[in-house]
């Protein structure tokens, strides 16, 4: 019983607010992250030209393998890219010094485990 006044204790010590200097805006919350890179129609369209060139291998193999080399290429970059973007986000988050609060490094370090877990889900 000992164990949960402390755990609750500590929960209620975390969810307490911090205070926000003036002209500062309060710290944002970390975005709900969907777990695909790419949208609906962005894979939609990717799928669509996956499914065009394996039925393209009967009549032209080595074109086919070809272009699915193409495609896997365009979408490592797209991913790469997107992965680069988030990260350069983040950094924007902390690396303004000593103007950053600790609720705000608190948040930015909750944003990159969630970037961390993506990245492991490859």
């Amino acid at each position: 019983m000992k164990n949960l006044d402390e755990s609750l204790k500590m929960e209620q010590v975390r969810s307490e607010a911090v205070p926000i200097r003036d002209g500062e805006p309060p710290p944002q919350p970390p975005p709900q992250t969907s777990q695909s890179i790419f949208s609906k129609q962005q894979a939609d369209e990717l799928r669509e030209r996956w499914n065009t060139i394996q039925t393209a291998f009967i009549d032209e193999p080595q074109r086919s393998v070809k272009d699915a080399d193409a495609l896997v290429a365009s979408a490592t970059k797209q991913i790469a890219d997107a992965f680069a973007n988030q990260k350069g986000e983040l950094e924007k988050q902390w690396s303004r010094g000593d103007q950053v609060s600790t609720e705000e490094l608190r948040i930015t370090l909750q944003q990159y485990r969630t970037f961390f877990s993506r990245l492991l889900s490859i």
